[in-house]
């Protein structure tokens, strides 16, 4: 790849912002720039410093007067839900048995997993997303098909084939043995191949026997360096039933601690009613609570504790995510829109530039990538999305009296959809203008 330049109004984080005045967490530059060269940024800054870095005759694209940030990155998503999204009327492990098995059970038809695979992350790639964690099917091919076209568009993804043995139809169920067996297969196959990277995905409690937790314990000791992401404490009725299979635990924290899968890798999808010794153990591991306020919203479960969890003595990491097919939409802006709400509702305030700390580095740091994306700086992948702030009507309109970098950015969560995406580049290459439409 040849080096380019890309100039627009530059923004990454450096650091969680404290308060919206908070100016030494990020780097802004309202004329500035990236130098690109072999995927990655060689240099950031300003544009009249990095031109001259640059020396003559390298292509520049003039985004002005637009935002570029880091590609958004997006911490729990489930890549078979994308024909149930917005499915009316159901609680979890209702939405569960009536929407989601019965549409994961055609991805044993290893078609359907590759033409969905496609339509996710072209939706993804379309809404600004440029790395997600995301749980396939049961099916070993789903997440065959799901590496395969991350893999072509040299996407950074972390994935993993579903585990689970129980509680469900046999379209959705494997054995202990088969979870473990295909895990492995996938991680040799992909693991560490281009940009993906594999974890280890037990659905959760319910779904697996004692015997499958096992092997997913086995397999995160054999392979200490994978991510592992399973559900936790999502639903009142859900932590019941799982009480009821392990009645020897102590919580529903407890039975993934005697299985060994807490740790600096490991996510926990949703997270909202968890005890005071349960976020000590999560906590204590390094392990991180995944946010997923559409979701958390539309299926009633309940409102993240965000702030608390973030400032209790022993804090715990947070990441946001949009959860697809649970949450409403594939927009991490919306996602954030939503989020703001449901902190608001527990007394307390989410500023502007915390939100985009936590759609970028924030949630690289808790997917343990911010080494390579989520930042804008130098001698990390170049994986870019660029926003709009006048892209819709309403917004052009309500642009006329912003006046701080802060209101732009709100406004941005709070009105923006895909719409606002002008472009995304994956490794510096464009992406968003690449899909073809259908």
């Amino acid at each position: 790849m040849t080096a380019k330049i890309l100039r627009g109004r530059t923004l990454s984080f450096l650091r969680w912002p404290e308060t919206i005045d908070d100016h030494s967490a990020w780097r802004y530059e309202e004329d500035g720039a990236l130098l690109i060269d072999d995927g990655r940024i060689v240099a950031a800054g300003a544009y009249a410093d990095v031109s001259k870095k640059a020396g003559a005759g390298v292509e520049t694209i003039d985004h002005r007067p637009h935002l570029i940030l880091p590609g958004f990155l997006d911490a729990h998503v489930h890549v078979p839900q994308m024909q149930i999204i917005a499915s009316y009327g159901a609680e979890l492990l209702d939405w569960l048995n009536k929407y989601t098995f019965p549409e994961e059970s055609k991805f044993e038809n290893a078609q359907h997993g590759r033409r969905i695979a496609r339509l996710f992350l072209d939706e993804m790639l379309r809404h600004g997303t440029t790395t997600v964690a995301a749980y396939c099917s049961v099916h070993k091919s789903s997440a065959e098909a799901f590496f395969a076209e991350s893999h072509e568009r040299n996407m950074l993804n972390i994935a993993g084939k579903v585990m689970m043995d129980r509680n469900a139809p046999d379209g959705v169920l494997d054995t202990p043995q088969t979870g473990y067996d295909d895990s492995k297969a996938l991680i040799a196959e992909w693991h560490g191949k281009g940009r993906q990277l594999y974890a280890i995905t037990p659905r959760f409690a319910i779904t697996s026997t004692p015997e499958q937790m096992e092997m997913a314990g086995a397999l995160c000791r054999e392979h200490p360096d994978l991510h592992m992401q399973t559900h936790l404490s999502e639903n009142h009725a859900e932590i019941a039933f799982t009480q009821e299979l392990y009645p020897w635990s102590h919580d529903y924290t407890d039975v993934y601690e005697h299985y060994g899968l807490l740790g600096k890798k490991s996510l926990f999808g949703h997270c909202i009613h968890l005890s005071e010794r349960e976020a000590d153990a999560l906590s204590h591991s390094g392990s991180v609570a995944v946010f997923c306020p559409t979701s958390n919203l539309f299926l009633g479960s309940g409102l993240f504790d965000y702030q608390r969890y973030r400032r209790r003595e022993k804090s715990v990491r947070i990441a946001a995510a949009t959860d697809v097919g649970g949450g409403t939409n594939y927009s991490m802006l919306r996602t954030m829109d939503e989020g703001y709400k449901v902190i608001a509702l527990n007394g307390e305030k989410l500023n502007p530039f915390q939100s985009f700390w936590q759609l970028t580095r924030g949630n690289a740091e808790a997917l343990s990538v911010a080494d390579k994306v989520g930042t804008l700086e130098e001698g990390t992948d170049a994986d870019i999305v660029v926003l709009d702030a006048h892209a819709t009507p309403g917004m052009r309109l309500r642009m006329e009296t912003v006046e701080t970098l802060a209101e732009e950015l709100f406004l941005l969560q709070t009105l923006g959809d895909d719409r606002v995406v002008r472009e995304v580049y994956l490794a510096g290459r464009p992406a968003k203008s690449a899909i073809v439409p259908g």
